[in-house]
């Protein structure tokens, strides 16, 4: 891909991502604020220190959480973007659009799934403050190692197509991936601060809300940035109303 191609291309991906994140938004402000809202309170019913608000509750629900939103959408399409271009053409004779899904199917996987099921999200009042540092350390550690096994399954699957065939190579690199992530599950430190009187409910709901978001804020961007890409790299040309190709002016 030239340089303007790739521009091109960078510009949709951000745009896409804004599209998508405005339908997280939305389902983020939907299913997963009245969990928050329930878990901050649990924390105001079990604590005895009031602290002042900062921020407005109100605040941070709307503008706060809107701003968050779009902003991780506009930078994370812009990334996937730039990984796009990279992708297209080397990992399957793969069109536009399914590049796209393809691509933003596995940044859901790589990106959050896989670091969510080592360390979930947790709700307001779960976790100590004296741990946030420890905690986020290990969620970004998990999350790129992910990355990076994800790349190399994708590159060992490559490698081994020419031996083994597609299929057989596909299988062999996901269950090297499955291997290595199970073993990284295994030597990480486990990180277990839920209050034992917390509803499990509550718990539950808030960490399905925040896997929904995720998975609305990727399928979304995969759908969007594989139209727009369609009709950037493989323009169709205007037809007549009857069906015939209508020639450009010369």
């Amino acid at each position: 891909m030239n340089s303007a191609t790739v521009r091109n291309l960078l510009v949709r991906g951000m745009l896409a991502g804004l599209a998508a994140g405005v339908l997280a938004l939305v389902v983020a402000y939907l299913l997963g604020e009245p969990s928050v809202d329930k878990a901050i309170g649990f924390e105001d019913a079990h604590s005895h220190e009031h602290e002042m608000e900062v921020v407005s509750r109100s605040l941070q629900s709307t503008a706060g959480l809107a701003t968050g939103v779009l902003v991780y959408g506009v930078a994370f399409g812009g990334i996937a973007a730039l990984a796009y271009c990279f992708a297209m053409g080397r990992v399957g004779r793969f069109g536009p659009r399914a590049t796209a899904l393809l691509l933003s199917g596995c940044a859901l996987l790589a990106v959050y799934v896989v670091p969510f099921l080592k360390y979930p999200a947790n709700p307001p009042s779960v976790g100590e403050p004296d741990t946030i540092g420890k905690r986020t350390t290990l969620y970004f550690l998990m999350m790129v190692l992910s990355v990076l096994l994800a790349v190399a399954a994708v590159i060992l699957g490559k490698r081994l197509a020419p031996v083994l065939g597609n299929w057989w190579a596909t299988v062999v690199a996901v269950a090297a991936f499955a291997v290595v992530i199970g073993s990284a599950y295994e030597f990480l430190p486990v990180i277990n601060e839920v209050p034992q009187d917390f509803p499990a409910a509550l718990l539950w709901r808030f960490r399905l809300s925040a896997l929904a978001v995720q998975t609305v804020l990727w399928g979304g961007f995969g759908l969007l940035f594989g139209e727009l890409a369609e009709r950037q790299l493989d323009p169709k040309p205007a037809t007549a109303a009857s069906g015939r190709t209508v020639s450009a002016p010369n």
